[in-house]
């Protein structure tokens, strides 16, 4: 418990950051948390399954409360939500049961890369260009399966991969933007779910564990969180965002660049 004030500090950065962004948190959680977790000794076995697993769980009320928003400005694509969500589910479960699988160490250079790429991605501010109509229902499950399973094996709420699918699928950043945050909730859940089942028989995990969930670090990122995103959303419209954006790129190159080598 005496790292509670940690996992506080960590959910008012992620919080601020993802009300900035408007993107979900967990490229910032996942990597910190499992340096929190390092310093607290926690076994290096179960490091990164704690920290994805425990990042999922975060996103489930602040993605509730972010669809809310974009749901009373009719933003949300509902129909389209229903065509992905069935992959989703499908994808997160096995993305958590694939991760299960795999070393710590292995699920940390993933993770890694994969905030290098993000981090590229922003600074070249790459939008996939408007290519064609959504496909039908077995590309719509499959984009879901690839989704759920890569977000579940990142511990993000699949924005980064939600929201260019939908927006090279001819729809507009704004509904694009509220879709793939719909779309967040049954990642966490599903994904939350997976690595609480798939880690009940570790006999590595820490006390206040619940599978690869740990709860001082869910309930402490994620109070803070939702006090701080608001902030984030205000400071959005007073500070200069391709500055920001930069920085905040900057970041994510070092968070992935210390994860291959934590």
């Amino acid at each position: 418990m005496e790292y509670l004030i940690a996992y506080l500090l960590l959910g008012a950065f992620a919080g601020t950051i993802a009300g900035l962004f408007g993107v979900g948190g967990g490229l910032i959680i996942v990597p910190m948390l499992a340096t929190i977790y390092t310093q607290q000794g926690i076994a290096n076995d179960v490091i990164m399954h704690l920290a994805i697993g425990t990042s999922l769980a975060t996103i489930i009320p602040t993605s509730i409360s972010s669809v809310l928003a974009h749901h009373r400005q009719g933003a949300v694509l509902w129909p389209v939500f229903v065509k992905l969500v069935p992959g989703i589910l499908l994808g997160a479960f096995t993305g958590a049961y694939i991760a299960d699988q795999i070393s710590s160490d292995a699920l940390k250079m993933g993770v890694g890369i994969f905030a290098i790429v993000a981090a590229i991605k922003m600074i070249l501010d790459f939008k996939p260009k408007p290519h064609r109509e959504l496909p039908g229902k077995a590309g719509m499950t499959l984009a879901g399966i690839v989704i759920g399973a890569v977000s579940a094996l990142i511990g993000i709420g699949g924005g980064t991969l939600t929201t260019p699918f939908l927006l090279w699928c001819n729809k507009s950043i704004r509904n694009a933007i509220a879709t793939s945050a719909a779309c967040g909730l049954p990642i966490a859940v599903a994904g939350a779910v997976g690595y609480i089942s798939t880690g009940f028989d570790s006999a590595a995990l820490p006390e206040w564990s619940s599978g690869y969930i740990y709860w001082p670090a869910l309930i402490g990122v994620t109070l803070a969180s939702v006090v701080f995103a608001p902030l984030g959303a205000k400071l959005t419209h007073k500070l200069p965002m391709k500055i920001l954006k930069i920085c905040f790129a900057l970041l994510l190159v070092v968070i992935g660049v210390h994860l291959l080598f934590l």
